[in-house]
């Protein structure tokens, strides 16, 4: 199989292990590229990409537009923060106006989930969903697996933890349905203020205690606690989330094993994760930043072959 079962990437919950598989592959062959010293490759040279940002987003902006341009494609940059949204606009009128100057292909962020849903059934192009509200976010699930693919030879059989604010993020999600079709066990960690109700139900295994889930895991993949979608307290402080949750170097010296640290970033250092072991050999977090670009352009390439 060499093309998408799909036309839109909406979520990792509707790609088959075949879809997945196809992005890796064609992804290693893209970090290939952008290790050139020439690193543009003419694939998409005639189609226009519209980045269409309800959201704030540095990371993930800077990824899809960097690989855009490796691909030789257009590219036409979107942020809601001064456009007619604030005018009262609707999503529909926004993307059908950006569509009518003939784009091909949407990379969408929006704060409410089944954003990109909406869009992929109300307009012809090509919807890349790049984080909808606390829902989704399939390209950095992607690039994760692909990150612990490059480090560890393969995802099938190897123990994932993704520790911490579980509850607010779209990461943890796409990040449980994309490891458990590749093979991978996972568990989730974190306060029970910060664990979902329903998280049993994707057949996970749930750990409170941060030092139990260290030791049984081959990757800890740590997110940050998400103040801004937070409207309630979910425990006491930052400094006491740190005292219970945070890693530092000590902590991952008391395991009888080494294991491998991600972080998809931005990284609250001496909450979450202290420098000493986000900067240390353990980590792969840079590694992912840059597999990022080759995983986008995997995606883009590959939708792009899904047109019509």
């Amino acid at each position: 199989m060499s093309q998408l079962s799909t036309k839109h990437l909406l979520g990792i919950k509707n790609l088959t292990e075949e879809d997945l598989q196809l992005i890796l592959d064609t992804a290693a062959n893209f970090k290939e590229v952008i290790n050139r010293p020439i690193k543009k490759v003419p694939s998409l040279r005639d189609i226009t990409i519209a980045n269409v940002f309800f959201e704030n987003s540095t990371r993930t902006r800077l990824s899809f537009e960097l690989a855009e341009k490796r691909l030789s494609a257009d590219v036409v940059n979107f942020s809601s923060s001064n456009s007619s949204v604030k005018k009262g606009e609707t999503l529909v009128d926004t993307v059908n106006n950006i569509l009518s100057m003939k784009v091909d292909m949407v990379v969408m962020r929006h704060s409410s989930p089944g954003a990109p849903h909406f869009l992929a059934r109300n307009v012809n192009a090509n919807i890349v969903n790049a984080g909808d509200g606390t829902h989704e976010h399939p390209t950095q699930a992607l690039l994760d697996s692909y990150s612990i693919k490059e480090k560890l030879g393969d995802v099938a059989g190897k123990k994932v933890a993704i520790i911490g604010d579980i509850l607010h993020s779209r990461v943890a999600l796409s990040n449980i349905f994309c490891l458990q079709k590749l093979g991978a066990e996972v568990m989730v960690c974190g306060p029970i203020t910060l664990l979902p109700k329903y998280i049993e139900s994707l057949g996970v295994k749930v750990e409170l205690d941060v030092k139990k889930a260290l030791q049984w895991c081959d990757v800890a993949n740590v997110l940050r606690i998400q103040l801004e979608r937070q409207q309630i307290k979910y425990f006491p402080s930052l400094r006491e989330y740190s005292l219970y949750y945070g890693i530092n170097k000590k902590l991952l010296n008391q395991l009888d094993k080494e294991i491998v640290i991600m972080h998809p970033g931005p990284i609250n250092r001496g909450v979450e994760l202290n420098s000493d072991v986000a900067d240390s050999e353990h980590s792969i977090i840079l590694d992912q930043v840059q597999n990022g670009v080759a995983v986008r352009m995997a995606v883009l390439y590959l939708l792009a072959g899904t047109k019509g």
